[in-house]
């Protein structure tokens, strides 16, 4: 599956009563919070011992990347685009490959 299909497949159970600026923001706030989901799994495991729960953390991944798809969507564009544009912007931050030193002196891009 390409991610363009994983949109389209994905935004088939978008709410329809939603409008493009509540797309917007739904698609917002739920990375956000699913994102806080997937820490609070890393968290267990790094600061109170537990297993790590790979199967929970892959699922919360599977919300971020519905959040995404719904964000990227409201914006009218692909997620195609979207990877594209960060690899685009990662090659000029980091042209030979990530450097702890140009990451800390990095002009923003």
């Amino acid at each position: 599956m390409t991610v363009n299909e994983y949109q389209s497949l994905a935004m088939a159970t978008l709410n329809t009563e939603l409008d493009k600026k509540n797309i917007l923001i739904n698609g917002v706030m739920g990375l956000c919070g699913e994102s806080g989901e997937a820490i609070n799994i890393v968290k267990k495991h790094l600061a109170q011992g537990h297993e790590l729960d790979r199967e929970g953390l892959i699922k919360e991944l599977g919300d971020i990347a519905w959040y995404l798809a719904e964000t990227a969507s409201a914006l009218e564009i692909n997620l195609d685009e979207v990877l594209a544009k960060n690899i685009e912007k990662l090659k000029k931050r980091y042209p030979e490959g990530f450097d702890t030193e140009k990451s800390i002196y990095r002009l923003e891009t």
